[in-house]
């Protein structure tokens, strides 16, 4: 909506610090009294498919269980994306598992097969006889809805596979179903329970349906007609809102049964499309109970949840071509018409994917606007037809419509006969729209007035259309007065939903006062006198603003007026201060104070010449060492020849310079507690290939003594 996009820019520029949520909470008000008060109604979109690829997104070629696989691949496939993803691979192993497994139950075969009849998995090898046979003997004895359902579901797609199936005693199964019937059109899901569901009444219906499908022979007409009679009743207990919405649902005692009304009425939606294929004649159910469900499901606008996006899609898949009446829809492409670009009215009707509809006449009926207290502006207005763009116009610079708010009142006749018993229009149609323009601004003035009597002593005119920069001065004896005129493209006075003079401190305390409306003419007459207090005698420069907005205001505007200086009587001793300022949020985003520290002088050290002198005597018991091993004339002479005491003295002495490596990285780059863990290691592997080899020379010397 451009016009309150622009109000609500004007609302943010005007920094009104103390006042701004104010005014934020009287826009979010004004536009939830402006937008649409019925619900807004439009086709399937591009919107569903940007979802429905967003919610449906496989995880390692798989959307988990066969029901939610089927629930994406349906989806999918309603939407026409159907090839986006290539899960068959995954998907009909987990088929396959499922159909050749004997413990699986009748809901896993039942998603099996219809993740099959989608994806065509070749699945040669399955015995679907068998299956066929098995399902048979559960219908046989069932006892509950889900297991007449799931059983008869399953044998309903093996037959659409292709495989002969005979249901011969389907006026039994039918009875049998029937029975859980009760008096109002709802079911209940077995014999036992008390509690009736219009959810279990969707189940049903699609379960009755798929008997008559599979019946060996015609089922008895009188109980498809009692059924018949059944659904009108269920249709009866259908709730409604005040736009005409339609929908199902249910009461609840336990939450854990819990159902939405998206849920139910997709049930219900499946059941009642399915019975009606296989059922001879039409349904008595009224066509606009029909557009009202379509209305439900296009009203959900885009499910932020993959099942609510199914149930929705699939839903209206079923509406789209039905037996009983397919929904035409009514929609306004746009709301928000300018009358200075001289836009269109323009008015779609399709079905509820956005198909093009029958040949057919829109018609204006009435349009009111929300000041004319119940008397319509235009009547009985038939909109153009657009053949090459399939949509409905009608100019409305030719009908002298006038900026405001608007509920338009339209009526969709179908032109041929045979259509009408098709679809179903619903008969009037309202919706909100707002028609925007440029309003007029003159006869700007702004006056310091005496308190003699009102007398002017100071009188500026004022072009709002553009910022000023006038010089005023006042005192406390003194008025101020501001006046303008607006005016609407008709000549109309035109009056604003926001009209707010602000006066700004030197010390950036704000002061905000709503202007109202007299006669024709906008007026604020400011009395400093009695204003003292409120300004807590604060002389000064007073910066001036004017915002003037409206959501039919194209040139709403915040101008700066210029100031004016006020002087003021000297405050009393105990008057009230003024109130302290919000800090800017956005200052702390700014640079920070720079932090300034002195760092400790370093401690005194010794001498360089010392410290290599030191160094050196480090070096002095390595240098003892060396002339040590000289001096006892080290040789290798009695080094072990044999393999393991060989290899046990060359580990010994691997060992003895892996210790002074050890040390040498202790004294370079280790610490002392990573030295000594290594150390912990080194250690008992030394002593134990020394002992080794020690006690080798130990024999051999004493072998080399006894000879």
């Amino acid at each position: 909506m451009h016009s309150l996009f622009q109000f609500l820019r004007i609302i943010d520029l005007a920094g009104m610090s103390r006042y701004r949520w104010i005014l934020a909470l009287l826009a979010i008000f004004y536009s939830s009294l402006s937008i649409c008060t019925a619900s807004i109604v439009r086709p399937i979109s591009e919107s569903h498919r940007s979802a429905a690829l967003e919610l449906f997104v496989p995880v390692d070629e798989s959307f988990g269980s066969l029901e939610n696989t089927y629930e994406a691949l349906r989806t999918l496939e309603i939407l026409g994306l159907e090839k986006t993803y290539d899960i068959s691979r995954a998907t009909c192993k987990a088929v396959l598992e499922r159909l050749g497994s004997s413990s699986s139950t009748t809901k896993d075969l039942f998603y099996a097969l219809k993740v099959n009849g989608i994806l065509k998995c070749q699945i040669e090898a399955i015995n679907f006889e068998g299956i066929a046979s098995n399902m048979l003997a559960v219908l046989k004895n069932a006892n509950s809805l889900p297991d007449f359902y799931y059983s008869i579901g399953s044998l309903l797609l093996i037959k659409k596979h292709g495989f002969e199936v005979i249901l011969q005693d389907a006026d039994g199964a039918f009875h049998s179903i029937k029975a859980l019937s009760q008096s109002d059109g709802r079911w209940r899901y077995d014999s036992n329970g008390a509690e009736s569901s219009t959810y279990a009444a969707g189940l049903a219906l699609e379960a009755l349906a798929g008997i008559v499908y599979l019946a060996d022979s015609e089922v008895d007409q009188s109980m498809i007609g009692v059924v018949k009679n059944d659904i009108v009743k269920l249709f009866d207990i259908i709730k409604s809102y005040n736009d005409g919405t339609l929908y199902f649902n249910d009461k609840y005692v336990h939450s854990s049964d819990y159902k939405s009304p998206l849920e139910i009425s997709a049930a219900v939606v499946r059941g009642v499309t399915s019975f009606a294929e296989v059922s001879s004649g039409k349904l008595n159910i009224p066509g606009n109970k029909i557009l009202g469900l379509a209305k439900f499901f296009l009203s959900i606008g885009v499910p932020g949840s993959s099942k609510d996006l199914f149930h929705q899609i699939e839903s209206l898949s079923c509406l789209e071509n039905n037996r009983i009446y397919i929904p035409l829809v009514i929609s306004l492409p746009g709301t928000v018409l300018s009358l200075t670009s001289r836009d269109q009215l323009k008015v779609d009707v399709t079905t509820v994917f956005g198909a093009a509809a029958p040949p057919l006449t829109v018609k204006l009926v009435q349009a009111f606007n929300s000041n004319s207290e119940g008397k319509p502006i235009i009547e009985n207005q038939e909109l153009h037809f657009d053949k090459e763009n399939s949509i409905h116009y009608l100019d409305i610079a030719s009908l002298k419509m006038d900026v405001g708010k608007y509920r338009l009142i339209f009526e969709v006749s179908l032109h041929n006969l045979e259509d009408e018993s098709n679809y179903a229009t619903g008969g009037l149609t309202s919706f909100s729209a707002f028609f925007t323009g440029s309003i007029k601004i003159d006869k700007g003035e702004l006056a310091i007035l005496n308190s003699d009597g009102g007398s002017v002593e100071t009188i500026e005119k004022l072009d709002l259309s553009k910022d000023s920069s006038l010089s005023l001065s006042a005192n406390h004896l003194q008025k101020f007065r501001l006046s303008f005129q607006l005016t609407t493209p008709l000549g109309h006075t035109f009056k604003p939903h926001q009209v707010f003079l602000k006066l700004r401190h030197e010390t950036k305390v704000e002061h905000l006062f709503v202007i109202d409306s007299s006669a024709r003419q906008y007026k604020l007459i400011l009395d400093f006198l009695g204003l003292v207090e409120k300004f807590y005698y604060l002389s000064g420069k007073y910066d001036i603003e004017l915002t003037v907005g409206d959501a039919t205001m194209e040139n709403s505007f915040l101008r700066t007026l210029g100031f004016v200086e006020l002087d003021l009587p000297e405050p009393p001793e105990k008057a009230a201060q003024p109130p302290p300022q919000p800090a800017d949020p956005y200052l702390r985003y700014g640079p920070k104070e720079e932090i300034t520290h002195i760092f400790r002088a370093p401690e005194k050290r010794p001498p360089k010449e010392l410290s290599l002198a030191f160094l050196a005597l480090t070096f002095l018991p390595l240098i003892g060492f060396i002339i040590g091993l000289i001096r006892l004339g080290v040789n290798l002479k009695f080094f072990p020849s044999s393999p393991g005491p060989a290899a046990f003295s060359i580990l010994f002495h691997a060992g003895i310079a892996a210790v002074l490596l050890l040390y040498g990285l202790f004294w370079l780059k280790l610490d002392l507690f990573t030295a000594l863990k290594a150390l912990c290691f080194l250690g008992p592997f030394l002593v134990f290939v020394g002992h080794r080899t020690l006690s080798h020379l130990a024999s051999t010397s004493a072998k080399l003594k006894s000879s």
